[in-house]
């Protein structure tokens, strides 16, 4: 395998705080690699040094010849005045700088240079790249390329720089929570074009099922020491278990150990005099590796909700639009005690919107919303809350409430529940400047929490969460003794929480449907496993009968002369739109048909000739 980059001892420390300590691993060609670690363990800052975005204290990163990296952070660096499609082609790989410039004298008309650069896309064969960054684009649901980027949303401007980095197509792909702002479509999607992609990737996200499907190596990183698993998400999970197994049988065992040598060593120094020196160093040793067990640190959620009452909530004949847009037509359900409901659907159809009159944030056009007396809601909304960066940690609790009375009559400080959320005393003085996404998110649910809700209402709470976080997260909604509606683009999270679904399906119609989402997926894909199944009878058919399918057969033959004429107009065809886009006399709205025609033709002429050159070595 060929090592692409090499990271030794790395370390990064931030004021008293060591936040990398001696990281090692090398990255190969080929590889699809998961970085997977706690919150505040350093990922993102990780993926900056790797980057060169941020330098080590200590270390050295080692790229072999020069490869390209291609990085996505969390919250991309945008230029705000460029175009859609402007920021999209923004590289230093010379192909996209072209296309970037003939889209540029496009706009402006500007005839001489439409015509130069014309002579250069064909010669650097840019037309079928063009057609492929617009894909991308369009696969993303960005579909306005003369939009400025100032005026899309923070989900947008997400999925744009990701574009641009798979549009760049770099060696060392570096992606930082990839999943974020996509929705469960756009997800699937980047799971198939990664999957298919020979491109060396690295990246981090809390997507288990992304994990699962697309790398196929695992670096954890894991109370300050760093292990590597060749496998996927699932192979990881047994492997790791196996690993704490044997950590922990072996502190346990110096435990025992430790206990006769701890007596030897209490005997009269006289005694201790005259006795090997070798097994006294032995004894600090064996101290050492009794006190190695692990120290989990783990997110205690373990509160009581408030009593539920008879009613719950009913919602009656629901409607909201937009204008033309219709996100909700008379949408209605009666809610039952303890159920927990997903809501899925592209974005911008409505899901947020749904919650927002739930919660009286926003006014339908029609129908009621009648909640029972009993019921406390808690609100995590997607855009969380925005924290003042100078704000210590304890003091956003206090700020609520400096003591935290629950219903079965148990109390907490402010420091006490913090603890809880993983926010030992000795960093709950500090600013929020200093956490990370994750333990923003974290600290967060503590404020939503606290309040003792007995309806849980959460957009995308699985954002920036680590998988650690998660699935303690998960085991306390499967076991709330509330309801929950959770609007998530995390497959895995929805699998494990929801009872049945609310199903955006468009143009305001909600389908209630009796399970969860890879039942849901798996009942509205009868076309695609039909087509798998056809797909799988044909490859078979193909194996059996390669013996006889050596020569050219009739159909073949035919489809060869078919080919040759059809190879020959297309070929015409290109001439004439070249000759077209060079003349300088078509107005802009003519030359942007004929550049698009062009590039069609472009690859069309492409795939003909690769299928006549198939069928021609069979007539040899």
């Amino acid at each position: 395998m060929i090592p692409y980059l090499q990271a030794e001892h790395i370390s990064k420390r931030f004021a008293d705080y060591m936040l990398l300590n001696d990281i090692s691993f090398t990255i190969f060609k080929d590889q699809k690699v998961a970085l997977i670690a706690k919150n505040g363990a350093g990922k993102s800052t990780l993926m900056d040094i790797l980057s060169g975005k941020e330098s080590a204290d200590t270390g050295n990163i080692t790229l072999t010849n020069d490869i390209k990296i291609g990085y996505l952070k969390q919250i991309p660096e945008m230029n705000m005045d460029m175009t859609v499609l402007e920021m999209a082609l923004s590289s230093d790989n010379p192909v996209l700088q072209v296309i970037s410039d003939f889209e540029s004298a496009i706009r402006h008309n500007e005839q001489q240079l439409i015509t130069d650069f014309s002579i250069k896309m064909e010669e650097m064969h840019a037309w079928n790249y063009d057609i492929k960054v617009k894909q991308i684009l369009s696969q993303l649901k960005i579909d306005n390329f003369d939009q400025k980027v100032k005026e899309l949303s923070g989900g947008q401007q997400k999925r744009l720089a990701l574009a641009n980095v798979l549009a760049n197509e770099p060696d060392l792909l570096l992606l930082d929570e990839p999943t974020n702002h996509l929705d469960l479509e756009m997800i699937e999607w980047l799971e198939n074009y990664l999957k298919r992609s020979k491109c060396t990737l690295f990246m981090v996200t809390h997507d288990r099922y992304f994990l699962d499907r697309v790398c196929n190596e695992i670096i954890e990183i894991d109370q300050d020491k760093i292990y590597s698993y060749s496998g996927n998400y699932s192979y990881y999970l047994e492997k790791r278990e196996e690993r704490i197994e044997q950590e922990q049988a072996a502190a346990d065992k110096a435990k025992n150990l430790l206990r006769t040598e701890q007596e030897w060593m209490r005997r009269m120094p006289q005694a201790r005099a005259h006795k090997s020196k070798s097994r006294i160093a032995n004894f600090y040793d064996l101290k050492d590796k009794a006190g190695s067990g692990r120290q989990d640190d783990k997110l205690e959620l373990n509160f009581a909700s408030s009593r539920l009452g008879k009613k719950i909530l009913n919602i009656s004949h629901l409607s909201k639009s937009y204008g033309d847009l219709h996100l909700i037509k008379d949408f209605s359900y009666k809610f039952a005690p303890c159920e927990k409901i997903g809501i899925i659907g592209k974005n911008g159809c409505g899901k947020s919107t749904l919650l927002n009159i739930i919660t009286k944030k926003i006014v339908a056009d029609s129908g009621d919303v009648d909640m029972g007396q009993t019921i406390r809601i808690g609100y995590y909304r997607q855009e969380g809350i925005a924290f003042k960066e100078d704000d210590k940690i304890i003091d956003i609790i206090k700020n609520i409430s400096e003591v935290i009375n629950f219903d079965n009559g148990t109390q907490m400080t402010a420091s006490q529940l913090l603890t809880h959320f993983l926010f030992p005393p000795e960093t709950q003085y500090s600013p929020v400047a200093k956490l990370s996404g994750g333990e923003r998110r974290r600290l967060y649910l503590c404020t939503i929490l606290m309040n003792n809700p007995n309806f849980l209402i959460l957009d995308e709470p699985t954002n920036d969460l680590d998988i650690m976080t998660l699935a303690v997260f998960e085991d306390y909604l499967i076991h709330f003794d509330g309801c929950v509606i959770v609007v998530s683009h995390d497959r895995f999270f929805m699998d494990e929480i929801v009872d049945h679904l609310f199903a955006f399906e468009g143009n305001g119609k909600i389908k209630d449907f009796p399970g969860n989402y890879s039942q849901y997926r798996e009942s509205h894909s009868p076309i695609e496993k039909k087509e798998n199944k056809k797909e799988s009878t044909t490859t078979d058919n193909k194996r059996q009968n390669r013996t006889v399918e050596k020569k050219i057969s009739y159909k073949e033959k035919k489809e060869l002369e078919k080919l040759e004429k059809e190879i020959a107009q297309l070929e015409k065809e290109k001439k004439e739109l070249q000759a077209d886009m060079n003349s300088g006399k078509l107005d802009n709205e003519k030359l942007v048909e004929k550049s698009k025609r062009f590039g069609e033709v472009t690859s069309s002429l492409e795939n003909k000739e690769t299928r006549w050159l198939e069928l021609s070595e069979k007539t040899e």
